[in-house]
Protein backbone atom coordinates (compact mmCIF):
# COMPACT_ATOMS: atom_id res chain seq x y z
CA UNK A 1 0.00 0.00 0.00
CA UNK A 2 1.20 3.60 -0.48
CA UNK A 3 3.21 5.09 2.36
CA UNK A 4 0.98 6.78 4.92
CA UNK A 5 1.41 10.48 5.61
CA UNK A 6 2.48 9.66 9.18
CA UNK A 7 5.85 8.44 7.93
CA UNK A 8 8.16 11.16 9.16
CA UNK A 9 11.48 11.95 7.48
CA UNK A 10 13.86 14.04 9.57
CA UNK A 11 17.20 15.49 8.43
CA UNK A 12 19.69 15.93 11.25
CA UNK A 13 22.27 18.65 10.54
CA UNK A 14 25.51 19.15 12.40
CA UNK A 15 28.25 21.76 12.50
CA UNK A 16 29.84 21.92 9.02
CA UNK A 17 27.15 19.93 7.23
CA UNK A 18 26.94 20.35 3.46
CA UNK A 19 23.74 22.20 2.43
CA UNK A 20 23.44 20.34 -0.89
CA UNK A 21 22.40 17.05 0.71
CA UNK A 22 19.98 18.89 2.98
CA UNK A 23 18.47 20.50 -0.12
CA UNK A 24 18.12 17.13 -1.85
CA UNK A 25 16.23 15.71 1.12
CA UNK A 26 14.00 18.77 1.26
CA UNK A 27 13.20 18.55 -2.45
CA UNK A 28 12.43 14.83 -2.37
CA UNK A 29 10.61 14.44 0.93
CA UNK A 30 9.65 17.93 2.10
CA UNK A 31 7.84 19.50 -0.85
CA UNK A 32 4.12 18.90 -1.26
CA UNK A 33 3.21 16.89 -4.36
CA UNK A 34 -0.53 17.34 -4.95
CA UNK A 35 -0.18 16.11 -8.53
CA UNK A 36 0.49 12.61 -7.17
CA UNK A 37 -2.89 12.50 -5.45
CA UNK A 38 -1.67 10.59 -2.40
CA UNK A 39 -0.40 11.39 1.10
CA UNK A 40 3.24 12.41 1.17
CA UNK A 41 5.88 12.41 3.88
CA UNK A 42 5.95 14.51 6.99
CA UNK A 43 9.30 16.30 6.97
CA UNK A 44 11.50 18.23 9.37
CA UNK A 45 15.05 19.53 9.67
CA UNK A 46 16.54 19.44 13.14
CA UNK A 47 19.78 20.26 14.91
CA UNK A 48 21.22 19.70 18.35
CA UNK A 49 21.73 23.44 18.85
CA UNK A 50 19.54 26.47 18.04
CA UNK A 51 22.11 27.79 15.54
CA UNK A 52 24.34 25.62 13.33
CA UNK A 53 27.09 26.93 11.07
CA UNK A 54 26.98 25.15 7.72
CA UNK A 55 29.97 24.16 5.58
CA UNK A 56 32.57 26.93 5.13
CA UNK A 57 30.29 29.32 6.98
CA UNK A 58 28.09 29.66 3.90
CA UNK A 59 25.22 30.45 6.22
CA UNK A 60 23.97 29.72 9.71
CA UNK A 61 20.93 27.51 10.09
CA UNK A 62 18.44 28.56 12.74
CA UNK A 63 14.76 28.28 13.60
CA UNK A 64 14.69 24.53 12.92
CA UNK A 65 13.40 21.78 15.17
CA UNK A 66 15.43 20.68 18.18
CA UNK A 67 17.04 17.26 18.65
CA UNK A 68 13.77 15.80 19.96
CA UNK A 69 12.53 15.76 16.33
CA UNK A 70 15.11 13.07 15.54
CA UNK A 71 13.56 10.89 18.23
CA UNK A 72 10.22 11.00 16.37
CA UNK A 73 11.66 10.15 12.94
CA UNK A 74 10.62 7.04 11.05
CA UNK A 75 13.48 7.79 8.64
CA UNK A 76 16.47 9.71 9.98
CA UNK A 77 18.93 11.21 7.48
CA UNK A 78 22.18 11.61 9.38
CA UNK A 79 24.71 14.45 9.08
CA UNK A 80 27.49 14.40 6.54
CA UNK A 81 30.53 16.62 6.61
CA UNK A 82 33.01 17.57 3.89
CA UNK A 83 35.87 16.68 6.24
CA UNK A 84 35.12 13.19 7.56
CA UNK A 85 38.33 13.22 9.60
CA UNK A 86 36.50 15.56 11.97
CA UNK A 87 34.32 13.45 14.28
CA UNK A 88 30.59 14.00 14.40
CA UNK A 89 29.30 15.80 17.46
CA UNK A 90 28.41 13.64 20.48
CA UNK A 91 24.82 14.92 20.28
CA UNK A 92 24.48 13.77 16.65
CA UNK A 93 25.94 10.35 17.42
CA UNK A 94 23.64 9.94 20.40
CA UNK A 95 20.61 10.78 18.24
CA UNK A 96 21.66 8.16 15.66
CA UNK A 97 22.20 5.54 18.37
CA UNK A 98 18.74 6.20 19.84
CA UNK A 99 17.14 5.99 16.39
CA UNK A 100 18.86 2.66 15.72
CA UNK A 101 17.72 1.20 19.03
CA UNK A 102 14.08 1.99 18.34
CA UNK A 103 14.23 0.62 14.78
CA UNK A 104 14.08 3.81 12.69
CA UNK A 105 15.26 3.67 9.09
CA UNK A 106 18.72 5.28 8.89
CA UNK A 107 20.01 7.01 5.76
CA UNK A 108 23.32 8.67 4.94
CA UNK A 109 24.38 10.74 1.96
CA UNK A 110 28.02 10.93 0.85
CA UNK A 111 30.32 11.07 3.92
CA UNK A 112 27.36 10.62 6.24
CA UNK A 113 28.41 6.95 6.27
CA UNK A 114 31.19 8.04 8.63
CA UNK A 115 28.51 9.28 11.05
CA UNK A 116 26.69 5.95 10.92
CA UNK A 117 29.93 4.03 11.38
CA UNK A 118 31.02 6.20 14.31
CA UNK A 119 27.65 5.53 15.91
CA UNK A 120 28.34 1.80 15.60
CA UNK A 121 25.30 0.97 13.47
CA UNK A 122 27.23 -0.26 10.40
CA UNK A 123 29.27 -3.03 12.03
CA UNK A 124 28.94 -6.18 9.92
CA UNK A 125 26.67 -4.42 7.43
CA UNK A 126 26.98 -3.34 3.80
CA UNK A 127 27.58 0.36 3.09
CA UNK A 128 29.14 2.80 0.66
CA UNK A 129 30.60 6.29 0.73
CA UNK A 130 32.27 8.73 -1.68
CA UNK A 131 35.06 7.08 -3.68
CA UNK A 132 37.53 9.74 -2.56
CA UNK A 133 37.13 8.67 1.06
CA UNK A 134 36.64 4.94 0.53
CA UNK A 135 40.19 3.92 1.50
CA UNK A 136 40.06 6.03 4.66
CA UNK A 137 36.66 4.62 5.56
CA UNK A 138 37.88 1.03 5.09
CA UNK A 139 40.93 1.72 7.25
CA UNK A 140 38.93 3.24 10.11
CA UNK A 141 35.97 0.87 10.01
CA UNK A 142 37.21 -2.59 8.95
CA UNK A 143 34.11 -4.31 10.35
CA UNK A 144 31.89 -2.55 7.76
CA UNK A 145 31.38 -4.37 4.44
CA UNK A 146 32.26 -1.41 2.23
CA UNK A 147 31.08 -1.48 -1.41
CA UNK A 148 33.06 1.39 -2.97
CA UNK A 149 31.91 1.04 -6.59
CA UNK A 150 28.15 1.54 -6.25
CA UNK A 151 25.94 4.64 -6.13
CA UNK A 152 24.07 3.47 -3.06
CA UNK A 153 23.55 0.44 -0.82
CA UNK A 154 20.18 -0.69 0.50
CA UNK A 155 20.82 -2.88 3.55
CA UNK A 156 17.21 -2.94 4.72
CA UNK A 157 16.81 -0.42 7.51
CA UNK A 158 20.19 1.23 6.88
CA UNK A 159 20.86 2.83 3.49
CA UNK A 160 23.95 4.72 2.33
CA UNK A 161 24.66 6.81 -0.78
CA UNK A 162 28.03 7.51 -2.37
CA UNK A 163 28.75 11.08 -3.56
CA UNK A 164 26.52 14.10 -3.07
CA UNK A 165 24.56 13.65 -6.31
CA UNK A 166 24.00 9.99 -5.41
CA UNK A 167 21.71 11.35 -2.69
CA UNK A 168 19.20 11.83 -5.51
CA UNK A 169 19.60 8.21 -6.61
CA UNK A 170 19.10 6.89 -3.10
CA UNK A 171 16.25 9.30 -2.36
CA UNK A 172 14.36 8.17 -5.46
CA UNK A 173 15.06 4.56 -4.49
CA UNK A 174 13.45 5.22 -1.10
CA UNK A 175 10.40 6.74 -2.80
CA UNK A 176 10.30 3.66 -5.03
CA UNK A 177 10.37 1.41 -1.95
CA UNK A 178 7.64 3.40 -0.22
CA UNK A 179 5.38 4.33 -3.16
CA UNK A 180 6.39 2.21 -6.17
CA UNK A 181 8.23 2.80 -9.43
CA UNK A 182 5.46 4.81 -11.09
CA UNK A 183 5.49 7.46 -8.35
CA UNK A 184 9.30 7.48 -8.19
CA UNK A 185 9.40 8.02 -11.95
CA UNK A 186 6.91 10.88 -11.65
CA UNK A 187 9.12 12.56 -9.04
CA UNK A 188 12.24 12.01 -11.15
CA UNK A 189 10.53 13.63 -14.14
CA UNK A 190 9.64 16.60 -11.95
CA UNK A 191 13.32 16.84 -11.00
CA UNK A 192 14.44 16.39 -14.63
CA UNK A 193 16.62 13.56 -13.33
CA UNK A 194 16.78 9.95 -14.46
CA UNK A 195 15.00 7.55 -12.12
CA UNK A 196 17.79 4.99 -12.43
CA UNK A 197 21.42 5.65 -13.35
CA UNK A 198 23.18 2.58 -14.71
CA UNK A 199 26.45 1.44 -13.24
CA UNK A 200 28.14 2.79 -10.14
CA UNK A 201 30.45 5.52 -8.94
CA UNK A 202 33.47 3.81 -10.48
CA UNK A 203 32.58 5.70 -13.66
CA UNK A 204 33.24 8.98 -11.82
CA UNK A 205 36.61 8.09 -10.29
CA UNK A 206 39.42 10.29 -11.57
CA UNK A 207 41.22 8.66 -14.50
CA UNK A 208 43.23 9.89 -17.51
CA UNK A 209 41.13 11.10 -20.42
CA UNK A 210 41.58 8.76 -23.40
CA UNK A 211 43.24 10.22 -26.47
CA UNK A 212 40.35 9.09 -28.67
CA UNK A 213 36.91 9.30 -27.00
CA UNK A 214 34.85 6.14 -27.35
CA UNK A 215 31.48 6.22 -29.08
CA UNK A 216 28.64 6.46 -26.58
CA UNK A 217 26.52 3.43 -25.78
CA UNK A 218 23.44 5.65 -25.52
CA UNK A 219 21.96 5.02 -29.01
CA UNK A 220 22.12 1.25 -28.52
CA UNK A 221 20.66 1.51 -25.02
CA UNK A 222 17.78 3.66 -26.27
CA UNK A 223 17.13 1.15 -29.05
CA UNK A 224 17.12 -1.76 -26.59
CA UNK A 225 14.71 0.03 -24.22
CA UNK A 226 12.31 0.51 -27.13
CA UNK A 227 12.43 -3.22 -27.97
CA UNK A 228 12.39 -4.93 -24.56
CA UNK A 229 9.46 -7.10 -25.69
CA UNK A 230 11.84 -8.87 -28.05
CA UNK A 231 14.18 -11.70 -26.99
CA UNK A 232 17.22 -9.42 -27.09
CA UNK A 233 20.63 -10.94 -26.55
CA UNK A 234 24.13 -9.66 -25.95
CA UNK A 235 24.83 -10.54 -29.58
CA UNK A 236 21.99 -8.25 -30.68
CA UNK A 237 23.47 -5.31 -28.75
CA UNK A 238 26.93 -6.02 -30.11
CA UNK A 239 25.55 -6.12 -33.65
CA UNK A 240 23.74 -2.83 -33.08
CA UNK A 241 27.09 -1.23 -32.24
CA UNK A 242 28.96 -3.15 -34.93
CA UNK A 243 31.37 -4.55 -32.39
CA UNK A 244 32.30 -7.91 -30.88
CA UNK A 245 30.64 -9.29 -27.77
CA UNK A 246 33.96 -9.19 -25.91
CA UNK A 247 34.38 -5.49 -26.75
CA UNK A 248 30.77 -4.83 -25.76
CA UNK A 249 31.40 -6.40 -22.34
CA UNK A 250 34.49 -4.25 -21.84
CA UNK A 251 32.62 -1.08 -22.80
CA UNK A 252 29.68 -1.86 -20.51
CA UNK A 253 32.06 -2.47 -17.62
CA UNK A 254 33.99 0.72 -18.32
CA UNK A 255 31.04 3.04 -19.01
CA UNK A 256 28.21 1.58 -16.92
CA UNK A 257 29.91 -0.61 -14.34
CA UNK A 258 27.77 -3.63 -15.22
CA UNK A 259 27.38 -6.34 -17.86
CA UNK A 260 25.09 -6.17 -20.91
CA UNK A 261 22.93 -9.04 -19.63
CA UNK A 262 22.58 -7.53 -16.15
CA UNK A 263 21.63 -4.19 -17.71
CA UNK A 264 18.98 -5.83 -19.90
CA UNK A 265 17.50 -7.68 -16.93
CA UNK A 266 17.34 -4.50 -14.85
CA UNK A 267 15.56 -2.66 -17.67
CA UNK A 268 13.08 -5.52 -18.10
CA UNK A 269 12.29 -5.55 -14.37
CA UNK A 270 11.74 -1.79 -14.39
CA UNK A 271 9.34 -2.12 -17.33
CA UNK A 272 7.48 -5.00 -15.65
CA UNK A 273 7.10 -2.88 -12.49
CA UNK A 274 5.57 -0.03 -14.47
CA UNK A 275 3.14 -2.33 -16.27
CA UNK A 276 2.06 -4.03 -13.04
CA UNK A 277 1.56 -0.70 -11.28
CA UNK A 278 -0.65 0.60 -14.07
CA UNK A 279 -2.80 -2.52 -13.88
CA UNK A 280 -3.06 -2.55 -17.66
CA UNK A 281 -2.08 -6.15 -18.37
CA UNK A 282 -2.40 -9.66 -17.01
CA UNK A 283 0.75 -11.42 -15.79
CA UNK A 284 1.29 -13.39 -19.01
CA UNK A 285 1.14 -10.18 -21.04
CA UNK A 286 3.45 -8.39 -18.60
CA UNK A 287 5.95 -11.21 -19.10
CA UNK A 288 5.65 -10.97 -22.88
CA UNK A 289 5.82 -7.16 -23.00
CA UNK A 290 8.88 -6.99 -20.75
CA UNK A 291 10.74 -9.74 -22.59
CA UNK A 292 10.66 -12.43 -19.89
CA UNK A 293 8.60 -14.69 -22.13
CA UNK A 294 6.66 -16.71 -19.56
CA UNK A 295 4.94 -15.80 -16.33
CA UNK A 296 7.05 -18.42 -14.52
CA UNK A 297 10.28 -16.74 -15.65
CA UNK A 298 8.86 -13.34 -14.73
CA UNK A 299 7.96 -14.55 -11.22
CA UNK A 300 11.42 -15.96 -10.63
CA UNK A 301 13.27 -12.89 -11.89
CA UNK A 302 10.88 -10.47 -10.23
CA UNK A 303 11.26 -12.06 -6.80
CA UNK A 304 15.04 -12.19 -7.23
CA UNK A 305 15.30 -8.47 -8.03
CA UNK A 306 12.54 -6.89 -5.90
CA UNK A 307 12.06 -9.37 -3.07
CA UNK A 308 8.33 -9.56 -3.93
CA UNK A 309 6.17 -11.70 -6.16
CA UNK A 310 4.38 -9.86 -8.99
CA UNK A 311 1.03 -10.27 -7.21
CA UNK A 312 2.44 -8.90 -3.95
CA UNK A 313 3.92 -5.98 -5.86
CA UNK A 314 0.57 -5.33 -7.54
CA UNK A 315 -1.25 -5.35 -4.19
CA UNK A 316 1.25 -2.90 -2.76
CA UNK A 317 1.73 -0.50 -5.66
CA UNK A 318 -0.97 -1.22 -8.25
CA UNK A 319 -3.47 1.49 -9.15
CA UNK A 320 -6.30 -0.92 -9.97
CA UNK A 321 -7.30 -4.30 -8.50
CA UNK A 322 -6.37 -7.36 -10.49
CA UNK A 323 -7.60 -10.93 -10.47
CA UNK A 324 -5.43 -13.09 -8.21
CA UNK A 325 -2.78 -15.07 -10.04
CA UNK A 326 -1.52 -18.34 -8.51
CA UNK A 327 2.15 -18.06 -7.63
CA UNK A 328 4.69 -20.80 -7.07
CA UNK A 329 7.67 -20.82 -4.83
Amino acid sequence: MPQESSHRVVVLVDEGSNPFEMGVATELFGLRRPELDRPWYEFAICAARPRVRMHLGMFTLSDVAGPEAADAADTLIVPNRPDPETPASPAALAAVERAARRGARLVSFCTGAFTLAEAGVLDGRRATTHWRWAAEFARRFPSVRLEPDVLYVDDGDVLTAAGSAAALDLGLHLINRDHGAEIANAVSRRLVFTGHRDGGQRQFVERPVPDVPDTSLAPALDWARAHLDRPLTVADLAARLATSQATLHRRFRAELGTTPLAWLTTERIALACRLIERGELGLDRVAASSGFGTSANLRARFREHTGLTPSSYRRRFGTTPAEPVPERG
